[in-house]
Protein backbone atom coordinates (compact mmCIF):
# COMPACT_ATOMS: atom_id res chain seq x y z
CA UNK A 1 0.00 0.00 0.00
CA UNK A 2 1.36 3.12 -0.84
CA UNK A 3 1.16 6.81 0.66
CA UNK A 4 -1.53 9.17 -0.32
CA UNK A 5 -0.46 11.41 -3.03
CA UNK A 6 -3.24 13.89 -2.22
CA UNK A 7 -2.25 17.26 -0.52
CA UNK A 8 -3.42 17.01 3.17
CA UNK A 9 -3.79 19.52 5.82
CA UNK A 10 -3.86 19.17 9.44
CA UNK A 11 -6.75 19.75 11.56
CA UNK A 12 -5.23 22.55 14.27
CA UNK A 13 -8.66 24.50 15.83
CA UNK A 14 -11.52 22.74 18.27
CA UNK A 15 -13.87 24.06 16.07
CA UNK A 16 -12.82 22.79 12.92
CA UNK A 17 -12.72 19.25 14.95
CA UNK A 18 -16.49 19.66 16.17
CA UNK A 19 -17.55 20.49 12.90
CA UNK A 20 -16.20 17.21 11.64
CA UNK A 21 -18.42 15.77 14.42
CA UNK A 22 -21.29 16.47 13.15
CA UNK A 23 -20.89 14.90 10.02
CA UNK A 24 -21.02 11.16 9.53
CA UNK A 25 -19.29 8.87 11.68
CA UNK A 26 -17.83 5.14 11.52
CA UNK A 27 -16.32 2.99 14.45
CA UNK A 28 -14.70 -0.05 13.70
CA UNK A 29 -12.25 -1.58 16.03
CA UNK A 30 -9.95 0.54 17.67
CA UNK A 31 -10.67 3.34 15.27
CA UNK A 32 -13.47 6.07 15.09
CA UNK A 33 -13.65 8.21 12.37
CA UNK A 34 -15.92 11.22 11.21
CA UNK A 35 -16.26 13.14 8.32
CA UNK A 36 -17.40 16.09 7.39
CA UNK A 37 -17.88 17.51 3.29
CA UNK A 38 -16.90 21.01 2.57
CA UNK A 39 -18.82 23.10 0.36
CA UNK A 40 -15.33 24.37 -0.90
CA UNK A 41 -14.23 23.38 -4.35
CA UNK A 42 -10.71 22.63 -2.80
CA UNK A 43 -9.29 19.39 -3.61
CA UNK A 44 -7.49 19.13 0.01
CA UNK A 45 -8.34 16.57 2.59
CA UNK A 46 -8.05 18.15 5.79
CA UNK A 47 -7.07 15.35 8.83
CA UNK A 48 -7.13 15.36 12.83
CA UNK A 49 -6.26 12.96 15.38
CA UNK A 50 -7.14 12.43 19.05
CA UNK A 51 -7.05 10.53 21.94
CA UNK A 52 -9.05 10.61 25.27
CA UNK A 53 -7.57 10.55 28.45
CA UNK A 54 -9.31 7.29 28.46
CA UNK A 55 -6.79 5.02 26.47
CA UNK A 56 -3.90 6.21 29.18
CA UNK A 57 -1.14 8.37 29.91
CA UNK A 58 0.30 10.72 27.52
CA UNK A 59 2.85 8.08 26.26
CA UNK A 60 0.23 5.98 25.16
CA UNK A 61 -2.23 8.61 23.66
CA UNK A 62 0.65 10.05 21.54
CA UNK A 63 1.99 6.53 20.56
CA UNK A 64 -2.10 5.99 19.55
CA UNK A 65 -1.80 9.14 17.69
CA UNK A 66 1.41 8.43 15.96
CA UNK A 67 0.26 5.13 14.49
CA UNK A 68 -3.41 6.52 13.55
CA UNK A 69 -1.32 9.00 11.58
CA UNK A 70 1.08 6.85 9.49
CA UNK A 71 -2.50 4.87 8.76
CA UNK A 72 -4.22 7.68 7.52
CA UNK A 73 -1.08 8.72 5.36
CA UNK A 74 -0.97 5.24 3.46
CA UNK A 75 -5.32 4.34 3.56
CA UNK A 76 -6.83 8.15 2.92
CA UNK A 77 -5.09 7.99 -0.82
CA UNK A 78 -6.66 5.82 -2.23
CA UNK A 79 -9.79 6.05 0.07
CA UNK A 80 -10.08 9.69 1.16
CA UNK A 81 -12.48 12.25 -0.62
CA UNK A 82 -10.93 15.31 -1.84
CA UNK A 83 -12.66 18.19 -0.32
CA UNK A 84 -13.60 16.57 2.85
CA UNK A 85 -12.37 17.17 6.57
CA UNK A 86 -11.82 13.62 8.94
CA UNK A 87 -11.02 12.82 12.23
CA UNK A 88 -9.85 9.95 13.57
CA UNK A 89 -10.22 8.90 17.12
CA UNK A 90 -8.22 6.29 18.64
CA UNK A 91 -10.20 3.77 20.94
CA UNK A 92 -9.28 1.33 23.23
CA UNK A 93 -6.49 -0.70 21.85
CA UNK A 94 -5.52 1.42 19.17
CA UNK A 95 -1.91 1.56 20.20
CA UNK A 96 -1.61 -2.43 21.15
CA UNK A 97 -3.50 -3.00 18.26
CA UNK A 98 -1.20 -4.77 15.41
CA UNK A 99 -0.44 -2.82 12.23
CA UNK A 100 -2.19 -5.33 9.70
CA UNK A 101 -5.25 -5.22 12.04
CA UNK A 102 -5.47 -1.24 12.23
CA UNK A 103 -4.77 -0.76 9.26
CA UNK A 104 -8.10 -3.00 8.21
CA UNK A 105 -10.40 -0.46 10.68
CA UNK A 106 -9.51 2.69 8.95
CA UNK A 107 -10.45 1.04 5.71
CA UNK A 108 -13.21 -0.29 7.19
CA UNK A 109 -14.54 2.69 8.70
CA UNK A 110 -13.47 4.88 6.09
CA UNK A 111 -15.80 2.57 3.25
CA UNK A 112 -18.84 2.42 5.48
CA UNK A 113 -18.52 6.58 4.84
CA UNK A 114 -18.26 6.30 1.51
CA UNK A 115 -21.48 7.16 0.00
CA UNK A 116 -22.93 4.29 -2.14
CA UNK A 117 -22.92 4.57 -6.10
CA UNK A 118 -27.01 4.33 -6.22
CA UNK A 119 -28.05 6.09 -3.02
CA UNK A 120 -27.63 9.71 -1.89
CA UNK A 121 -26.32 9.84 1.01
CA UNK A 122 -28.67 12.57 3.65
CA UNK A 123 -27.68 13.50 7.29
CA UNK A 124 -30.95 12.72 9.89
CA UNK A 125 -31.43 16.10 11.59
Amino acid sequence: MQETQLPLEHLTKRPQFLAAAKGLSSARGAVLCQMLARDDESQIIRVGFTATKRLGGAVVRNRAKRRLRHAARQVLGELGKPGADYVFIARQGAAERPWPRLIEDMQRALLSLAPKPDTPRTRQP
